[in-house]
């Protein structure tokens, strides 16, 4: 094992334990080297060793200064990971290749601008079994060391697919049998009184400004989640979390 060492430059970097186990566990191709604070105790990092090991990817002890020069000053548990270019799947492609059935749900995110709201809803994504999370090429939260950190390392478990034009996007979507719910306060049917028995996109708007006047014009119809004692809306990710369980409950309820 090297000690002390830096000198590779890698396009991105993640950081915590968990993170860095689910992307050897998930895509261990994408991990190029991996890096942990000289005497570090009290931490099971065993698994990490054996996944490290299984796949060649060398590890360095650094001394904590050197994983901030990474990182910037944050909390990583005493590991860091260099990664490759994540790969997002080009919509075209990803839509060549997907057969949409009453099953199918995606999520398409109208310019999620925070890295920890992207990271939480990937997360939700994955867990709750969407296909998939379409983001638009540009104002997007890139995926990140925050975005790895927040989603528990899950961003490596589900298909992030990048369209160049988010809006043309969803025609091509309606072309292909999906129907296209827009997550807006104001309307007036909530999430709970629509049936999902359809392949489905939900888009989920930016955090200030919500989802944009054209995409909601897109969309097949609103939904909106009741609010109580004057509460002007929810958090994006709470807000795809929602929608992402309610779609989920009622596959349960069928099946």
């Amino acid at each position: 094992m090297k000690s002390d060492q830096i000198d590779e430059t890698f396009n991105n970097y993640i950081f915590g334990i968990k993170p860095v186990e689910e992307q050897l566990q998930s895509n261990p191709k994408n991990v190029d080297k991996i890096y942990i604070r000289k005497g570090i105790t009290g931490i099971n990092l065993s698994h990490i060793y054996q996944f490290a090991s299984e796949n060649r990817i060398p590890i360095t002890e650094v001394p904590e200064s050197k994983l901030f020069d990474l990182v910037g000053r944050v909390n990583t548990q005493g590991i860091v990971a260099g990664i490759s270019e994540i790969n997002y799947q080009e919509f075209e492609e990803w839509l060549e290749n997907i057969e949409p059935t009453p099953e199918t749900a995606i999520l398409l995110l109208d310019e999620i601008e925070d890295p920890h709201n992207f990271g939480a809803i990937l997360r939700t994504a994955a867990a709750s079994g969407m296909t998939a999370v379409i983001v638009p090429k540009h104002r997007q939260a890139p995926v990140n060391a925050t975005v790895f950190k927040t989603s528990a390392g899950t961003a490596g478990k589900i298909p992030i697919v990048r369209a160049v034009n988010l809006n043309q996007a969803i025609l091509q979507l309606k072309e292909n049998k999906f129907w296209i719910a827009g997550l807006d306060q104001n309307a007036k049917t909530q999430i709970w009184d629509q049936k999902f028995d359809v392949p489905m996109a939900f888009v989920v708007g930016n955090e200030g400004r919500g989802m944009r006047k054209k995409t909601g014009e897109h969309c097949d119809f609103l939904l909106s989640v009741p609010m109580s004692n004057d509460i002007e809306s929810l958090n994006a990710s709470v807000s795809a979390a929602l929608v992402c369980y309610e779609w989920r409950r009622q596959k349960e309820i069928k099946s």
